[in-house]
């Protein structure tokens, strides 16, 4: 008689899934931009400048919508947008809006970087994309990002009829530095008056400025999102602050009545435990989530859709995972 495979003498071995290194397609961007970084002592602007060009190379093409046009609001009131409406998109409708914080640590990231991203977010999910040119650190610290967030999201509340929108379906969305902006307004919003939040699209976002837990030391180098860029960024941002929930969303005591969210992290990214940390708390506390796994992904793979086949991939899924909440709410 055979022995059984789990008794004693023998070793239970353990299957585990995980890919043992990035798609070879983010592989090759990471090497990419190794070899490609900005000049030792470069001062902010010249930062800047680099980061648009370098990533030039990976971006998609600009999908064909119904209209791209920019709004300046009165002096004060709220920063620059720009409104994507969707190819579906006729006059006299009304469609979903989602208020979009664009990723780069709070300093750095354009239009010119995202209106690819931006374009086909807008034709998957037929919503009408605000882009948001938030104010950026060094220059304006916070909390001028997220007083910009709140600024924009009133502005939509009251500007909606404009837009093509409809108040009962505007949701809140970034990734990165964006998805922590979004995710603090939403908290932030959860409390006032007006149009709350109809969804919340948080893309690896950051959610723990005290960078604490293990993925930040599993891929502190090697994958673009390294220990010291990720320092600058929350230095530029929020100096030595980190465990308020203004600024580290994970902290916050209470997620219960928060939007239902789709959340999306990489396997290969520094943020990856504190977006599957959330994902549990906001369960927990009773909001529905949607997660959205790529194992083999690296911080960023969004905007790439140029040089990442599964960045594209990616906005289906999300157009799905917001679709199934959709249904499920109705």
């Amino acid at each position: 008689m055979s022995s059984h495979p789990f008794s004693a003498g023998r070793s239970l071995r353990l299957v585990h899934s995980e890919p043992e290194a990035p798609h070879p397609t983010a592989q090759r961007v990471i090497e990419l931009l190794a070899e490609n970084r900005p000049p030792a002592g470069a001062d902010i602007a010249a930062v800047r400048r680099h980061y648009n060009l370098s990533r030039r190379q990976f971006l998609s093409e600009l999908e064909p919508v119904e209209s791209v046009f920019h709004i300046i609001p009165a002096a004060g009131c709220a920063p620059r947008l720009t409104i994507i409406r969707p190819r579906i998109f006729r006059p006299g409708t009304k469609l979903p809006a989602l208020v979009y914080l664009h990723g780069g640590g709070w300093s750095l990231g354009s239009l010119a970087t995202y209106e690819p991203f931006c374009r086909q977010l807008a034709n998957a999910t037929g919503q009408i994309i605000v882009w948001v040119e938030y104010r950026l650190a060094p220059e304006a610290p916070y909390p001028a990002a997220l007083d910009d967030t709140l600024a924009a999201w009133r502005w939509v509340q009251e500007n909606y009829r404009e837009l093509g929108a409809d108040p009962a379906r505007i949701s809140i969305g970034g990734d990165s530095a964006g998805g922590n902006l979004a995710a603090v307004a939403s908290l932030v919003l959860r409390a006032g008056q007006g149009i709350q939040p109809w969804r919340q699209l948080l893309l690896y976002p950051c959610l723990d400025l005290s960078a604490s837990l293990s993925s930040h030391r599993k891929f502190a180098e090697g994958y673009l999102l390294t220990a010291p860029l990720y320092a600058w960024y929350r230095n530029n941002y929020a100096g030595e602050k980190r465990d308020d929930w203004r600024l580290s969303p994970l902290f916050a005591d209470d997620l219960s009545g928060l939007p239902p969210t789709v959340l999306l992290y990489a396997g290969f990214d520094p943020l990856r435990d504190e977006a599957a940390a959330y994902a549990m708390k906001l369960t927990l506390a009773g909001v529905a989530v949607e997660p959205l796994y790529f194992a083999d992904m690296i911080h960023g793979f969004l905007t790439m859709g140029g040089a990442i086949p599964a960045a594209s991939a990616a906005v289906t899924r999300i157009a799905d995972a917001l679709q199934i909440l959709n249904t499920n709410g109705e």
